[in-house]
C-alpha cells in the first residue's frame, strides 16, 4: 500500500469513526416525547366520544372553575395553566370565575352551588374527593350546565369530559420500573397523595397489581403524604427509623412527597449512591436531588398543564364539537442514565431534565415555558 493510499484509508476510517460516534451521540440524546398520548394510541378499547351538540351556543362564554385547592405547588401550576388558557382566548371567554375550596369537600360543594347561580355556560371542576362532589356535578349537568373535570374525577359518570394524564399508566409504569430495577425482589415502601382523592387511589391500585406479579417483592408499608414535601419528609423519616436498610425501593405517586423523601434519606446520613431507587413526577426538587445524590430515579410526569387542555376542551364543548369522555394529555418519562429497564425506557434523561439552577419547588411540566416562576406569574384574562 502506498503512503497516499494508507493516508486515504486512515482518513476514511477516521471519518467513519466520527460518523459512528456522531450517530451514537445522537441516539444517546433524548429530548422528550412530543407525539399523541401513548395511552390513547395503545388503548385496547374503543374510545368513547361525547356528542356535545346540545351544549352548542354562541360566545363569548362565562366559565367557572371550582378548584379543590392551591395547597401545593402542582395545584398552583394547574390554576396558572387555566388562567393562561383564558388569557389566550379572551375573545371567546368573557369571564372566568375561580373558586378555591382549600381541600374542603363541603366548601367545594357550596362553591359549585354559588357558581351555578352566576350564569355559567360551562363549569370546570377539579374535585377535592370523588364521592363528595359527585352529587353536585350531577346537579349541574341536570341543570343544563356542561361539566368538564380536570385532574380528579367524581365517582359517577354524569359529566361531559375528564381531562387527565392516565393515573393507572403512571402507577403501573412506576411500579414496573421499580420492580425491574430491584431485580424482581426486595421491599418497597409506597407513599401516596391524599386518601380518597381519585389520582392517589387509582395509582395505588394499579401499582399494587404490578407488584403482585412479583412474588419476591414485599410492600413494607403504604402511607399518605397529602402531596406535601414536608409531610413526605416526615413520613419517610419515620419509615427509615422503622425499617432502616430493609428499604430497597420507594414508590412515590408524585415528586411532591418524593422530594421530601429524598431529603429524609440525606438527613438520615445515607451516602450518595446508596439511597434506594425512587420514583418522582413533575417536581424539580425530586429529580434535582436524585441527580445530586446519585439516586436511581424514574419520573413519570402528571402535567398540571392539563389545566390549559381543560379550557380548550370546554371551548370545544360549547362549539358543539364531539370530545373524548376521557381526554388524556401527553406525559414524559425521565430516567437516570443507566437505569432503564427491559419494560420502561426514557423519553429524556433525568440528568438533562432536572434544573439544577432552579428552585426545588419548580414544577417542570406546566407547559408555561422554561422561565415560568409561580411567584411572579400573571395572566391577563377576563375576570
Amino acid at each position: 500500500m502506498t503512503i497516499r493510499a494508507g493516508l486515504t484509508a486512515l482518513l476514511l476510517a477516521s471519518g467513519m469513526f466520527a460518523l459512528t460516534a456522531s450517530l451514537a451521540t445522537a441516539q444517546e440524546a433524548k429530548d422528550g416525547y412530543k407525539g399523541k398520548p401513548r395511552t390513547l394510541l395503545w388503548a385496547s378499547r374503543d374510545l368513547e366520544y361525547v356528542d356535545t351538540s346540545k351544549f352548542k351556543k354562541d360566545g363569548p362564554y362565562v366559565i367557572g372553575f371550582s378548584n379543590a385547592s392551591i395547597s401545593n405547588i402542582w395545584r398552583v401550576g394547574l390554576l396558572h395553566s387555566i388562567q393562561q388558557a383564558a388569557a389566550d382566548n379572551k375573545d371567546k371567554i368573557s369571564k372566568l370565575i375561580i373558586t378555591d375550596a382549600n381541600d374542603d369537600p363541603s366548601k367545594q360543594v357550596s362553591d359549585v352551588q354559588d357558581l351555578l347561580q352566576r350564569g355559567l355556560d360551562l363549569l370546570i371542576v377539579s374535585p377535592a374527593t370523588a364521592q363528595a362532589l359527585d352529587p353536585i356535578v350531577s346537579q349541574a349537568m341536570d341543570q343544563g350546565v356542561p361539566v368538564v373535570l380536570v385532574d380528579r374525577r367524581v365517582s359517577g359518570d354524569n359529566y361531559v369530559s375528564f381531562v387527565t394524564a392516565s393515573d393507572q399508566a403512571l402507577g403501573r409504569t412506576m411500579a414496573q420500573w421499580m420492580a425491574e430495577r430491584m431485580g424482581g425482589k426486595g421491599n418497597v415502601l409506597m407513599i401516596a397523595g391524599i386518601a380518597g382523592a381519585s389520582p392517589a387511589e387509582l395509582r395505588i391500585a394499579a401499582a399494587k397489581q404490578v407488584f403482585a406479579e412479583f412474588p419476591d417483592i414485599k410492600i413494607l408499608d403504604l402511607q399518605y403524604s397529602d402531596w406535601s414535601p414536608a409531610k413526605g419528609k416526615q413520613v419517610m423519616a419515620a419509615m427509615i427509623q422503622k425499617y432502616g436498610d430493609q428499604i430497597n425501593g420507594v414508590w412515590n405517586d408524585s415528586g411532591l412527597q418524593g422530594s421530601g423523601a429524598l431529603e429524609a434519606f440525606v438527613e438520615a446520613g445515607w451516602a450518595d449512591g446508596k439511597i434506594p431507587p425512587i420514583t418522582c413526577a413533575d417536581l424539580n426538587g425530586c429529580v434535582k436531588q436524585a441527580v445530586q445524590h446519585k439516586v436511581p430515579v424514574m419520573s413519570f410526569d402528571y402535567p398540571p398543564g392539563m389545566g390549559y387542555d381543560s379550557v380548550m376542551v370546554a371551548l370545544k364543548v360549547l362549539a358543539g364539537t364531539p370530545v373524548p369522555k376521557q381526554y388524556e394529555v401527553n406525559a414524559d418519562i425521565a430516567i437516570s442514565k443507566g437505569d432503564e429497564t427491559v419494560s420502561v425506557k426514557a423519553d429524556r434523561w433525568v440528568e438533562d431534565y432536572a434544573r439544577l439552577d432552579r428552585p426545588n419547588d419548580l414544577i417542570l411540566s406546566t407547559g408555561l415555558g422554561p422561565d415560568y416562576d409561580p411567584s411572579t406569574f400573571s395572566a391577563d384574562y377576563n375576570k
